[in-house]
C-alpha cells in the first residue's frame, strides 16, 4: 500500500493547536491567520487555520480583535495553559468528579504527587 501523502497524514490531537498557538507566542504582537498560516509553512490551508484558531478562541486560549475588514489573533495562554485547558474540559464532561480527581491523583508517579501537594499548599497557580 502506498505511503500517503505527508500533508494528508491525521495528526495527533491537539498537535496543530500547540503548532499554532506557538506561532502566536513566536509573533510578540497581534497577527492575521494568513501570517500564522505562512509562519508555520506547513501547506495548510486557509480555512484550517482558521478553523483551528476558531477552536483555540472557543477555549479561550486566543483573543481576537478586529483590524480593518479581517482579525487580529493574541495568545491568551502559553502551552501549559492550553494543557490545562483541555484537562478542565475533560474533568467538566464528568459526572463524577471526585472519582475522576481521585483516579487520576492515584495514578500520578510519586515526583509529581508531590509536586502536586506542594502546589496546592502553596497556592500558586
Amino acid at each position: 500500500m502506498a505511503e500517503p501523502d505527508a500533508h494528508r497524514r491525521r495528526r495527533a490531537q491537539g498537535a496543530l493547536e500547540t503548532r499554532v498557538l506557538g506561532a502566536l507566542h513566536e509573533a510578540g504582537c497581534a497577527v492575521t491567520a494568513g501570517w500564522v498560516r505562512d509562519h508555520l509553512a506547513a501547506g495548510l490551508a486557509y480555512t484550517t487555520v482558521m478553523t483551528v484558531l476558531g477552536r483555540l478562541l472557543a477555549k479561550n486560549a486566543v483573543t481576537r480583535r478586529r483590524e480593518g475588514r479581517s482579525f487580529v489573533w493574541l495568545p491568551a495562554a502559553d502551552e501549559a495553559g492550553l494543557a490545562a485547558l483541555k484537562m478542565r474540559r475533560v474533568l467538566d464532561g464528568e459526572q463524577d468528579r471526585h472519582a475522576v480527581l481521585a483516579s487520576f491523583i492515584t495514578a500520578l508517579p510519586e515526583g509529581d504527587e508531590r509536586l502536586l501537594r506542594e502546589l496546592l499548599e502553596s497556592g500558586d497557580d
